[in-house]
């Protein structure tokens, strides 16, 4: 195997194991030891991929004490990697800190590729996403919320946020207020219960299942989406491309024909 830097952050699965790729493997077993985010999810993990490795934790509360940790490490001679709870670390995560520190430091470190929920969210969506910015989670309280999400409405582009079960419903809402409907978003990506929802309403809202982390996307931007002047030709397209009721409706909505005339016209297909 080749010699690896002596500091690696390591993707890990959003939810499928599957998504662990061959190289982040090869790292962590190359490793001495393992920083993460929640030691009981890493050691479960390492468990499952057959790794056996020192795990020391690495969170917001001890950053700066581990962060110091890792230098000790590093000028001992150690190899190790970080990981996150679950995808790409230091996004939306801790680990920004570690990598400024290690910047500062002149210590080498290599980031892998790997499973992040926004990007699969992203081509979900069906937006263009040729100009996309990702913002991460919104502030908790209401009134922060909404100060962070209006300046937003000057950016010509798609915007991708994250959001937890109990205030995807509260955020869905504030940024239906602000943003072009529909607002596009996907709760337990690479999941077996894996579900996307297009808002268009409140109604739409009320009917979202707040389980599992939510990717919420908004599209802002000012390029169109592909123009079908005839809502009927384009959902007999859906239908014989293998989209079914819901999934059809969805996409029609996203494509910008209103909730009863895309309903028609998929009804009008089902009853010929």
């Amino acid at each position: 195997m080749n010699k690896i830097p002596q500091v690696s952050f390591v993707p890990t699965p959003i939810g499928n194991l599957g998504d662990i790729t061959k190289r982040a493997i090869e790292t962590m077993e190359l490793s001495d030891v393992i920083f993460a985010e929640d030691t009981r999810t890493a050691k479960s993990l390492m468990s499952a991929l057959g790794i056996k490795k020192p795990v020391e934790s690495y969170h917001k509360d001890n950053e700066q004490a581990a962060s110091q940790r890792i230098i000790n490490s590093v000028n001992s001679g150690k190899t190790l990697c970080v990981i996150s709870e679950a995808g790409t670390p230091c996004i939306s995560d801790p680990w920004n800190t570690l990598t400024s520190i290690l910047v500062a430091e002149g210590i080498t470190f290599q980031a892998l590729p790997g499973a992040t929920a926004f990007i699969p969210a992203l081509l979900l969506s069906g937006f263009p996403v040729d100009n996309f910015y990702f913002h991460g989670f919104l502030p908790h309280k209401k009134s922060d919320k909404v100060k962070a999400a209006e300046p937003l409405k000057s950016y010509n582009s798609v915007i991708a946020f994250y959001e937890s079960p109990h205030r995807v419903k509260e955020t869905l809402q504030i940024l239906l207020d602000i943003f072009p409907a529909p607002i596009f978003c996907c709760r337990e990506i690479s999941k077996i219960y894996e579900t996307s929802y297009f808002i268009n309403s409140q109604a739409d809202i009320d009917e979202i299942v707040q389980k599992g982390e939510f990717v919420v996307i908004v599209n802002n931007s000012q390029e169109k989406q592909i123009e079908v002047t005839d809502c009927s030709e384009i959902a007999v397209k859906l239908v014989k491309a293998g989209y079914e009721g819901k999934d059809a409706l969805n996409i029609l909505k996203a494509l910008g024909y209103k909730r009863n005339e895309a309903y028609s016209a998929i009804q009008d297909i089902v009853n010929s």
